[in-house]
């Protein structure tokens, strides 16, 4: 049950309008440049139409970016962290990284921060942003990336050598809330190194741009307000109101506009001197005459400079408030922090219990990076496509990417995969996010999956955006997976579940299932294609893009994630009946559905070839040909698994509480055992529970020796995305091209997919916990009457769910240190990671090396690699 902590409280406060707790949080994105919303490219390349070396030039039009910042909810004010060591060529105002087409594995964030804690309520946050004391290798990153090869791993920031004599600063920005529009700010300058080091710091303010896109009434401003010893600026904003931002005694306080240095990026004309990169050219330059000329502006940043000893720490405080205080930066300032500090520490140890310390700081700091990477994100396609007022759009983006989903607009708070390299939402990313932040705040996961079943996300005809740079791309259908996940655990918790949540949820997704079931079963046979569904490394070739010999691919997976979004509605359907007997006839329908599927899957007819391979003992994906041929495509990976996952066990109380929907299955039952059709249901007795699995027993067996074998699937840190076996590469000729795969446990050595996808072989978490899932529930049926060697061959027979547990150890093994004071996810820098400064640091990586564990991917991929907080809950429940 629920433990009343001050979070709790503040959070209950918030949901029942009492109080605004989440005006303000880490809303600000770390990379607006380069996204698809700011391209307004005439051939959509949105890398390079606005890149890094044009960001602290140009304005944005959709939202903003900054290192450590926060903003309120729609982005109107803006605050982050600037900074200079004095010998860079550029203020570092945000963070930098290469573009896809720069990386020789796809974008990639080339800085060092960490994401420390944050409470739901952002009451507390804390964030590390490490600072190289030499000039930051800009050109050495871009450069040796370039040179590398597919083969070759990602050059990072830590192998230029510019950190290897600790000539660095930490530089701490906390914030701690007094009341929801009272911000205290803390930002702690550590010198790291051996010799005495300069650092300038330029806590900036800003208004987000729209008088140059969109007009405004009134334009906002921020004035100079105090005395040179008790300076402080006010913010007047007709859209969010008149705040203060209090602040020490600084150096100077620099003014601009943020709007367009035209003649920098365009070679045009500007009105005035005063646009948005003035703060880096005062600073490089040293020359201050602009920048303190004007006492207001739309850019704002007071600046210190700081003298820091070997050792020493230096804070600057400011404080932004909607109130006006006389006394802003007094005793209370410490001691309002150390009791959200306090508060922060007792809300984690209230949901993380039963864990150990080590365990527990793991968990906070997945649940940190979750919360730091909920971002402002703005986006209506159908005014990016026609351009704003007294502009001449392109013609082509009329057609172009996006252009058919003209309904979307929207201005909310996202749960984005990772805040620099994917900084936009991805649809099933977000679905495991919200699993996470269910243990957080039942609240923000429900309202967060919710959204993309609202008429401004979801198309007329049913189907959820997949994500920025091609919304008509096909994630996988997990949003049911996780309403019911999200209502369990808050039944857990609170003891009642959200029957509200789940009705909303289960009408809206009904839609989206008919839109699978008429747009990605073009054979009308109940087995189904789908494209790319995320596993876009894991075949042969390119599912998105043309099959080979103009055929059809009938996938595994896209029939296995139908089988679960069938199972996960009917149980959804279930319970809601269970209150609700009218949506008896949903449950059957669902039912219904699943058995089709499953007999689809399984069956072999003299017509139709299952995708299951007798001999080989695998679920294959099938290609079919204009003129009819059939060629299974022999890969063995989580495709071929996931069918796996398709399970329900539903228990006899239920059962006996439906007897309408109880009667209906038994008719079913009988009606295939007379009429001698394909039986998914294959134990059955009216007086115990019903299990329904894609995957037969006989079948069930063989797929779970595959997962537990350590030649195979079973890494030391979790199951492979692709067998082991694939080291000897697989081809196959189709229509004489040759289309081949082979094991890669980490970086991918091709480009065919584009970016820095890989599925070839690295552990990826959220499939990990859906087979986890799994097992959990073929053990809640079979109990002990079904075990495995644990791993296959080790006569060492565990029941499924004791399996369940040794797996999703492993996954929490890739985190946790071992006898040396190593965690394998640093595997590549782990003598780093034992220095003083590095060890509690913890990433969460988008996948994890196949065979040591080592993060791959984007760095700060918080979201869906947050579950391993859940794994951890799980095991010592």
């Amino acid at each position: 049950m629920t433990k009343n902590t001050k979070e709790d409280k503040r959070l209950k406060d918030h949901y029942s309008k009492e109080k605004d707790w989440l005006k303000w949080g880490p809303y600000l994105s770390e990379r607006q440049w380069g996204t698809v919303r700011e391209d307004y490219s005439p051939n959509g390349d949105a890398w390079n139409y606005l890149p890094h070396d044009h960001a602290r030039s140009r304005t944005y039009r959709w939202g903003e970016d900054g290192i450590a910042g926060i903003s309120d909810r729609y982005c109107n004010i803006c605050f982050s962290v600037a900074l200079w060591n004095g010998k860079d060529p550029i203020l570092k105002e945000r963070l930098f990284g290469l573009t896809g087409p720069q990386g020789n594995h796809g974008e990639d964030v080339k800085e060092l921060y960490y994401y420390l804690e944050n409470t739901p309520s952002h009451s507390y946050m804390k964030h590390l942003y490490k600072y190289p004391q030499n000039e930051f290798p800009y050109n050495q990153l871009v450069e040796e990336n370039r040179n590398r090869g597919k083969h070759d791993t990602e050059f990072e920031l830590l192998d230029t050598g510019i950190f290897d004599n600790n000539e660095y600063f930490d530089v701490h920005t906390e914030y701690a809330k007094a009341e929801g529009e009272d911000i205290l700010v803390k930002i702690s300058v550590s010198n790291r190194g051996p010799k005495e080091a300069m650092a300038v710091v330029l806590p900036t303010i800003w208004i987000r741009n729209f008088w140059s896109f969109t007009g405004m009434e009134e334009k906002p401003i921020i004035k100079k307000k105090g005395s040179k010893k008790a300076p402080h600026v006010t913010v007047d904003h007709s859209y969010v109101g008149k705040y203060n931002l209090y602040f020490d005694e600084p150096s100077r306080v620099l003014f601009t506009e943020n709007e367009t240095n035209a003649e920098r990026v365009f070679d045009g004309k500007n009105e005035h001197p005063f646009k948005k990169d003035l703060f880096h050219d005062a600073v490089i330059e040293n020359d201050f005459s602009l920048a303190e000329k004007n006492k207001e502006g739309t850019k704002c940043a007071p600046m210190y400079e700081l003298n820091l000893a070997p050792g020493e720490t230096k804070v600057i405080k400011l404080r932004l408030s909607n109130q006006d205080i006389d006394s802003p930066i007094d005793d209370t300032f410490e001691a309002v922090f150390e009791e959200r500090i306090k508060e922060s520490r007792s809300f984690l140890e209230s949901i993380t219990e039963n864990s150990s310390e080590e365990e527990r700081e793991i968990q906070k700091q997945a649940f940190a990076g979750l919360l730091w990477t909920k971002q402002y994100y703005n986006y209506e396609v159908e005014q990016w496509i026609k351009g704003d007022p007294g502009t001449n759009p392109p013609h082509e983006r009329k057609h172009g990417r996006n252009s058919t989903w003209q309904t979307f607009r929207n201005h909310d708070i996202l749960s984005m995969p990772d805040a620099w390299e994917y900084p936009w939402f991805a649809a099933w990313d977000s679905a495991f996010h919200c699993v996470t932040f269910s243990m957080l705040d039942h609240e923000f996961a429900k309202k967060q999956l919710l959204l993309f079943t609202k008429e401004w996300y979801m198309a007329a005809n049913g189907q959820i955006p997949a994500y920025e740079w091609n919304f008509s791309d096909v994630n996988p259908p997990v949003q049911a997976w996780a309403a019911i996940q999200i209502y369990q655990m808050e039944q857990r918790k609170t003891g009642k579940g959200d029957l509200s949540f789940l009705k909303r949820m289960f009408n809206k997704l009904a839609l989206n299932f008919t839109w699978w079931v008429n747009r990605e079963d073009s054979l009308n046979n109940n087995v189904f294609e789908g494209g790319f569904l995320g596993l876009d490394n894991i075949g042969v070739f390119d599912r998105s893009n043309g099959i080979p010999g103009g055929g059809v691919l009938e996938q595994v997976d896209g029939t296995s994630w139908m089988a679960l979004y069938c199972l996960n509605m009917l149980e959804i359907a279930l319970e809601i009946s269970l209150h609700d007997n009218t949506f008896e006839d949903m449950a059957l329908k669902y039912f219904g559905h699943f058995v089709f599927i499953a007999e689809a899957l399984n069956k072999i007819t003299e017509e139709s070839m299952s995708s299951w391979d007798e001999k080989e003992g695998f679920f294959y994906d099938t290609l079919i040909l204009p003129d009819g041929k059939k060629i299974p495509i022999k890969v063995r990976s989580i495709s071929g698994l996931l069918s796996m996952a398709a399970v329900l066990n539903i228990r006899k109380e239920c059962l006996a509480k439906l007897p309408r929907f109880k009667a209906s299955m038994d008719w079913y039952r009988t009606y295939r055992v007379e009429t001698q059709k394909y039986q998914v249901v294959e134990e059955y007795d009216p007086n115990k529970d019903v299990l329904l699995s894609l995957v037969p027993k006989k079948r069930l067996d063989i797929l779970i020796h595959s997962i537990l074998d350590e030649s195979e699937f079973l890494a030391d840190y979790g199951i492979r995305s692709l067998s082991k076996a694939h080291e000897t590469k697989y081809q196959i000729e189709i229509n004489g091209s040759i289309y081949g795969i082979n094991y890669e446990p980490a970086e991918s050595s091709t480009d065919l997919f584009g970016g820095n996808s890989n599925w070839r072989g690295p552990i990826w978490m959220p499939m990990n916990y859906l087979f986890i899932s799994s097992l959990k529930e073929y053990h809640n049926y079979f109990g002990d009457d079904l075990k495995f060697d644990y791993p296959t061959g080790s006569d060492n027979p565990l029941n499924l769910k004791e399996i369940g547990f040794e797996i999703s150890k492993r996954l929490i093994g890739i985190f946790k240190k071992d006898e040396n004071g190593n965690r394998p996810v640093n595997e590549l820098d782990k003598e780093k990671y034992t220095d003083e400064h590095f060890k509690d640091l913890i990433l969460f990586y988008e996948y994890f090396d196949g065979n040591n564990g080592r993060g791959v991917g984007a760095s700060h991929q918080t979201g869906w690699t947050a579950l391993v907080a859940n794994l951890i809950e799980e095991i010592n429940r």
